[in-house]
């Protein structure tokens, strides 16, 4: 009487069969997981722009991207690593009634496709999350550009809000147009948000002086096809080709400066 077990190799056949399967599947699986952080983080750009318009619907500005003078820390203490970041009041820490829950892991300051290979920076939610845009939440001081530093703009100055960027994926909590222009492409100074301001997946990123623990994020970039998510100031967020927000210089100027990242 023939035995009803499975023979050797009919066991090899299926586990062959089971792991060929599981070798197409997995890119499939890694590629779904990607698309669905990229959801949640553009998800998360929107409630931030929604709430810089609320703050400044009732204040008649944006706030600053950082503001130092304040003698008092924000809620919770600044945020940030006080070796390399400046400590102060950050755009976030004044929208904290309109958008962001709390500041765990889980709020919508954290991108959920972060892509940070140094361990000291895991903790720190300037670095790895979103960037807003200096020529709108300007500096209270210290950049070494004055068209950066200053009074933030309400929406009065901006002729299109549906063509000026606000908030980006970023490797950094503020970011300007020089982060992302191919000419010089070099960084403002020798402070952390100078060397770790970028696009993540913008080209020119090979050729820049990254901070320690972020080039991966801004080589590699952080959702599938090197794109980022792009929340504009009249409040829609868009996925796009992190190259399409490049600053390039042309004999007649900077292409995507004026309507992109400096309103007109």
């Amino acid at each position: 009487m023939k035995n009803g077990g499975f023979t050797l190799i009919e066991l090899l056949v299926v586990i062959g069969i089971i792991a060929l399967l599981m070798a197409i599947s997995m890119p499939s699986l890694q590629n779904s997981r990607q698309q669905a952080r990229a959801l949640l983080c553009g998800s998360n750009v929107k409630q931030l722009v929604l709430g810089l318009a609320m703050y400044e619907t009732q204040n008649g500005t944006f706030p600053h991207a950082l503001d130092d003078t304040p003698l008092d820390p924000p809620p919770g203490g600044s945020p940030g690593d006080f070796a390399y970041d400046t400590p102060g009041w950050w755009w976030f820490n004044h929208i904290v009634d309109y958008s962001i829950k709390d500041s765990s892991r889980d709020s919508v300051i954290w991108c959920p496709s972060r892509r940070l290979k140094a361990p000291r920076l895991e903790g720190n939610v300037l670095c790895g999350n979103y960037g807003v845009n200096q020529s709108i939440c300007k500096n209270s001081r210290g950049s070494n550009r004055k068209d950066f530093v200053g009074t933030p703009l309400g929406t009065t100055y901006i002729l299109h809000p549906g063509q000026t960027l606000l908030v980006v994926d970023c490797g950094y909590s503020m970011i300007t147009w020089w982060h992302a222009t191919d000419s010089p492409g070099g960084a403002l100074g020798t402070a952390r948000e100078d060397t770790a301001s970028y696009v993540p997946g913008l080209r020119i990123n090979e050729e820049r002086q990254i901070w320690e623990g972020l080039k991966h994020d801004a080589v590699d970039g952080r959702h599938p096809n090197k794109t980022v998510n792009v929340g504009f100031v009249d409040g829609h967020v868009n996925r796009t080709e992190a190259d399409d927000l490049l600053v390039e210089k042309s004999d007649n100027g900077y292409k995507n400066l004026r309507g992109l990242w400096q309103p007109q």
